[in-house]
């Protein structure tokens, strides 16, 4: 039994398992920064806590505003959420909303970053809300692929990045891709698993519109995409950083094929569980690699 708004309603609200999303990108940031001398480590700190906070935070805010739409039904698939099971009441909700909003604006990562980090802060925050709310909600007509690909790609290890460079090259753009492809797996096989539940809720996803076998084969081609634009980097004397992603094909073939076994229904979150580990192995390995001069 979970108290309405006690710490453990709130540790659960935030779905601390999903950090492993947040934590790949600045992880893979670092290595870029540490691969071209320039690694610091106080802001390396504030990046992980950024990226950290953006994540709960938008966790809450799709938590509130998917049970305000009547989204998080009784046939819900997926992990519980915590409004829906009255948890953390939607007016408890809007004030952890404001709170967490509160802190990731009073980072310190201007002092590093410069102005520049203001409008990617404001992006975030404003991108977090459009997710699932406003007159068009970006996640019910699609678009959620492309915002991850930019918001746990471009901007988290670009700008982790940049603010202990404040610089930009190719590595950076190669290693952003690889991890959004490698993190939309997530988002892919969430969409898989409650295809029919978004349908009946209006929630266009690109399963939804295309279908399961789409899905699928999209789940697949993402982990593919990953693993070759990682050999962009032998081109940079970075031969591990080709070679050791590769080792996370084999699981994803696995899960992949897995996932078409089970095709519906709850047991789907094993492939989530898996996934997540996957992409965690990617992360390390990429990591592991560009910090590996050959």
């Amino acid at each position: 039994m979970v108290k309405q708004n006690s710490t453990k309603a709130w540790l659960l609200a935030s779905r601390p398992k999903t950090l492993t999303a947040a934590s790949i990108p600045v992880m893979l940031g670092c290595a870029l920064a540490s691969m071209y001398g320039h690694f610091q480590l106080i802001p390396a700190i504030l990046c992980f806590l950024f990226a950290f906070l953006m994540q709960v935070d938008a966790n809450f805010i799709n938590d509130l505003y998917d049970y305000l739409k009547g989204s998080d039904r009784e046939d819900r698939l997926g992990p519980e959420r915590a409004c829906a099971q009255g948890w953390i009441s939607p007016s408890g909700m809007k004030k952890g909303i404001l709170v967490t909003t509160a802190l990731v604006t009073g980072l310190f990562l201007l002092g590093y970053g410069g102005w520049e980090m203001i409008p990617v802060g404001i992006a975030c925050i404003i991108f977090a809300f459009l997710y699932t709310t406003g007159p068009y909600p970006l996640a019910y007509h699609g678009w959620g692929d492309i915002l991850v690909l930019v918001f746990f790609g471009f901007v988290p290890v670009g700008c982790t990045f940049y603010v202990m460079a404040h610089d930009w090259n190719t590595s950076v753009t190669m290693a952003s891709l690889a991890c959004g492809f490698v993190i939309d797996t997530l988002l892919m096989v969430n969409n898989f698993r409650d295809r029919e539940q978004d349908a009946i809720s209006g929630k266009k996803t690109i399963v939804v519109r295309l279908g399961a076998r789409a899905g699928l084969i999209l789940y697949f081609l993402l982990g593919l995409a990953a693993c070759w634009s990682c050999f962009y980097f032998v081109t940079e004397g970075r031969l591990w950083a080709a070679i050791l992603p590769q080792i996370y094909l084999l699981f994803h073939i696995l899960t992949t094929m897995k996932m078409a076994r089970i095709n519906r229904g709850k047991e789907l979150n094993a492939i989530l569980g898996e996934t997540s580990r996957n992409m965690l192995l990617f992360g390390i390995l990429l990591t592991a690699g560009l910090l590996i001069p050959t």
